[in-house]
C-alpha cells in the first residue's frame, strides 16, 4: 500500500484492483498447488474488497455524489454475479477441468465490473468528495476489510445485508481457512 492509499480511498481501491488483475494472472498461469495457494488468496481479497465497497463506497456514492438507484444497482449487480461464479469456482476446485473456463469467465466480469467503476464510479468520488471524506472513507473500507467474510456470499450485496450476515460469515470464514492452511 502506497502513503497516498492510506488518505484516498479511490487510490486504495486502485491499488488492490492492480492486486487482483495480478493474481488473476498468476493463477491462470499456475498449476497444481500454486494455482491453489493463488487462487485462495484472491478469493479471499476479491471477497473482502466486494464487502467494503458494499458496505462503504457505494452507500457514500449512492447518498453524497446523487448516483441514481440504477448506477449504484448495476455496479452491485456485477459484483453479484461475480460473487455466484466465485462460489461456483470454489466448489469445482482448481484441479478441475471447468476450472480454467469458469475462471476465465470470472476474471472477464471482474474486470469489467472494475473499469466500470474506474471510469465511471471513483472519478466522481475524486471530484465531489473532500479529501478528508476519501480519508476517512479509507479508513472505513480498511475496518469493513478487516473483520469481512473471505469467502463469497451471494445474497449479502447490500450495507444492511453484509452488516447482519458479515460478522458471522466472517468467523466461519476465517476459522474455514485457518484450518484448511494448517491441513496444506
Amino acid at each position: 500500500m502506497n502513503a497516498t492509499s492510506k488518505n484516498d480511498v479511490v487510490q486504495l481501491l486502485l491499488d488492490q484492483h492492480a492486486e487482483i488483475r495480478k493474481l488473476f494472472t498468476q493463477v491462470e498461469n499456475a498449476s497444481g498447488e500454486t494455482r491453489r495457494e493463488k487462487f485462495d488468496e484472491l478469493r479471499a481479497l476479491l471477497a473482502v474488497h466486494e464487502t467494503a465497497e458494499e458496505e462503504v463506497v457505494h452507500p457514500f456514492s449512492r447518498g453524497v455524489l446523487g448516483k441514481t438507484s440504477a448506477e449504484v444497482d448495476a455496479i452491485i449487480g456485477e459484483e453479484e454475479q461475480a460473487k455466484h461464479v466465485l462460489k461456483r469456482l470454489e466448489k469445482v476446485g482448481t484441479g478441475s477441468p471447468e476450472f480454467l473456463p469458469l475462471f476465465r469467465e470470472l476474471h472477464d466480469a471482474v474486470e469489467k465490473h472494475a473499469r466500470h467503476e474506474e471510469r465511471e464510479e471513483f472519478p466522481r468520488l475524486r471530484e465531489r468528495a473532500e479529501p478528508d471524506e476519501l480519508a476517512g472513507l479509507a479508513t472505513m473500507v480498511r475496518a469493513a476489510e478487516a473483520v469481512a467474510p473471505t469467502h463469497p456470499h451471494p445474497g449479502t450485496d447490500s450495507a444492511t445485508k453484509n452488516l447482519i450476515a458479515g460478522p458471522m460469515a466472517a468467523v466461519a470464514d476465517r476459522a474455514r481457512d485457518a484450518i484448511r492452511k494448517a491441513r496444506h
